[in-house]
C-alpha cells in the first residue's frame, strides 16, 4: 500500500496555488486561501475527515473570489485523485446526513472515476460576508470532476447561511472519510469492471 499522500501545484495568470492531502492522517490543517470563510470551511473538513490538508493559495481576490474557488477546486480535486491512486482496497461509496442547528444536509459520494456533481442546494442568502455563495457550485463542481467524483449535496432544511455550507464541508467531510477508507474484505477494487 502507498504511503495515500500527494502534493499538487497549479499556476497559472490568475492564481497560484499548492494543496497537499494525507489521507490517513489525523485532521492537522494548515488553510492559507485569501478567502476567510473558505479557510474555515477547509479547516473544518480537515478536522472531521481525519485528512491532513495543507493549502497554500494566492489568487486575483482583489478582483473576485471566483478564479481562486476553482482554481482551489480543481488542485484540491487532483491531489485527492493523487493520492487515492489505483483505489484499490477502498470503500468506495460513502455518506452523510449533517444535523446543524436547524439545517440538515445530505451529502453522499461515489469515487467511481465518472465525475458528475448533482448540487441541490438554494442558499438562504445570497452572500457570506463579501462572498457570492454561487462560487461554492463552481468549487465543487470543479473538485467532483478532477477527484472523478460522483457527488450529491442535497439540502433538507436550511435557514442559517453560515450553518447551510458548514454542514456542506462536514456531511462532505464524513462521506468523504467513509469512501477513502480501506476494507480488508475489498481485494483490488471494489467494482466489477476491475478498475475504478
Amino acid at each position: 500500500m502507498s504511503s495515500r499522500t500527494a502534493t499538487v501545484k497549479r499556476t497559472t495568470k490568475e492564481t497560484d496555488i499548492s494543496v497537499s492531502i494525507t489521507l490517513d492522517g489525523s485532521g492537522k490543517s494548515s488553510i492559507k486561501t485569501g478567502i476567510p470563510f473558505m479557510d474555515h470551511m477547509l479547516e473544518l473538513f480537515s478536522r472531521h475527515s481525519f485528512i491532513d490538508l495543507m493549502i497554500d493559495a494566492k489568487g486575483d481576490t482583489h478582483i473576485d473570489y471566483h478564479h481562486t474557488m476553482e482554481d482551489l477546486g480543481l488542485t484540491f480535486g487532483q491531489a485527492l485523485s493523487e493520492a487515492l491512486g489505483n483505489k484499490e482496497g477502498i470503500r468506495r461509496y460513502g455518506s452523510c446526513t449533517l444535523p446543524m442547528d436547524e439545517t440538515l444536509m445530505l451529502v453522499a459520494l461515489d469515487l467511481s472515476g465518472r465525475p458528475f456533481l448533482v448540487y441541490d442546494l438554494t442558499p438562504p442568502s445570497d452572500r457570506i460576508k463579501d462572498m457570492d455563495c454561487a462560487l461554492f457550485k463552481e468549487f465543487f463542481r470543479a473538485f467532483s470532476i478532477k477527484a472523478g467524483m460522483n457527488l450529491h449535496i442535497k439540502m433538507l432544511a436550511g435557514e442559517e447561511v453560515h450553518h447551510v455550507f458548514e454542514a456542506v464541508f462536514k456531511g462532505l467531510a464524513k462521506a468523504l472519510d467513509q469512501a477513502v477508507s480501506l476494507d480488508p474484505r475489498v481485494k483490488g477494487v471494489l467494482s466489477t469492471k476491475g478498475s475504478l
